[in-house]
């Protein structure tokens, strides 16, 4: 099964704040538009690797940027994507 996850922000501000915190840091991530199946809210998401997931919400702690949440969507194939959202220790 192939699993991607998400963070969320609660603002656009907070979105482009983590990617300019990430720019230069050995992490894979990607700006994209929030998963339908996540919110129906238009708005923007970092989409990760899942095992980089932890270290990711580090980085963007120790540089307070906030965060909505932490989501991990299971693909499969055409079908709507399982969601579980993920609650990680700070």
């Amino acid at each position: 099964m192939a699993y991607t996850c998400y963070i969320t922000f609660p603002t656009t501000f907070f979105a482009i704040r983590a990617e300019s915190v990430l720019k230069n840091k050995p992490c894979s991530y990607k700006m994209v538009p929030v998963p339908r199946s996540i919110s129906s809210s238009c708005g923007t998401a970092l989409r990760c690797e899942c095992n980089e997931l932890g270290a990711i919400n580090i980085i963007l702690q120790n540089n307070k940027i906030e965060i909505e949440g932490f989501y991990r969507l299971e693909e499969i194939g055409l079908k709507t994507p399982s969601v579980e959202e993920l609650f990680l220790d700070e």
